[in-house]
């Protein structure tokens, strides 16, 4: 089912600073900003996963194409691309048992913001034994773009999840540079309860003088995270690591705490793509969703 309205208390544990920061500025209608998202409960039921309830809001959207060979969510969204102010929020639980695979219609764009940040929330629920590949396109920042993003997974100690999301700085193709900008984003991941991996990067100010620095990207345009957790996930780190093995792009995996990190980095958005596809496609055993 689905509903035109998706509830702002979704996320109940948004800190109070980060929610004034996606308040329209003054003398701006409210109505300019973009704000919505979806939320999906996936449960088994014949022995196949289902989406049990769909919730979508604003002009966010998620399809289930037919003949995938899994639960296959796609989100969309139909204003092609944010803005400062707008808000999109994901809010995914599996129950027990469930196998899904999350992925977005095409690489999300963020647009130049004059004074209030992007924001996107993500919340990912996963019950026991259930099963999550949450793979979505890589987001796009434009000069002067300020996005605020914070990941969140609560998952149960015999659940597995495969995480990838990817960045890029400017379409080099367009002769675009991030000059500019402001990229906030942390993740927070409890497995069983408990905290198992935290994520904090912070760009802000001039993005492409940071990113030049040698020790911050040595000129990189482009960086992706990959993160699987499972029971047998730190026993995977040298198929992880032979999935890495030949990319054009720089590359490394460890493990620890049960799960597996791979990090990509380059100065060619679309040979990190490439990378990212060949390594997670080789890891996992099966292809990429078809919109890749």
């Amino acid at each position: 089912m689905s509903a035109n309205a998706l509830r702002s208390d979704m996320r109940p544990d948004i800190d109070q600073a980060a929610t004034a920061a996606a308040a329209p500025v003054p003398n701006v209608p409210a109505f300019v900003r973009a704000r919505g998202g979806v939320r999906v409960a996936f449960a088994t039921a014949g022995g196949r996963t289902h989406p049990l309830t769909v919730a979508e809001s604003g002009g966010y959207r998620i399809r289930f194409p037919r003949n995938a060979q899994t639960c296959e969510g796609t989100i969309i969204n139909t204003g092609g691309g944010m803005t400062g102010g707008d808000l999109m929020q994901v809010d995914v639980a599996l129950a027990p048992g469930a196998q899904a695979l999350l992925t977005s219609q095409a690489a999300e764009k963020l647009y130049r913001a004059e004074a209030d940040p992007t924001r996107i929330e993500v919340a990912l629920r996963l019950g026991a034994g259930s099963t999550l590949a949450w793979l979505p396109q890589e987001m796009i920042l434009f000069d002067r773009a300020r996005l605020v993003r914070r990941l969140t997974v609560d998952m149960a100690p015999d659940a597995s999840l495969t995480l990838a999301e990817s960045i890029v700085f400017g379409r080099t193709a367009m002769g675009e540079e991030v000059v500019e900008g402001q990229l906030d984003d942390r993740w927070s991941i409890r497995r069983g309860g408990r905290l198992v991996l935290v994520e904090a990067v912070r760009l802000e100010g001039a993005v492409a003088a940071r990113l030049a620095r040698r020790a911050v990207g040595g000129g990189a345009r482009a960086l992706a995270t990959i993160v699987h957790i499972a029971p047998d996930a730190e026993a995977r780190l040298e198929d992880m690591r032979a999935a890495l093995a030949g990319g054009a792009s720089e590359c490394g995996a460890s493990a620890w705490n049960g799960l597996v990190v791979a990090r990509l980095i380059g100065h060619d958005p679309a040979a990190l793509r490439a990378d990212l596809v060949r390594t997670i496609e080789t890891f996992r055993g099966q292809r990429m969703p078809r919109y890749w």
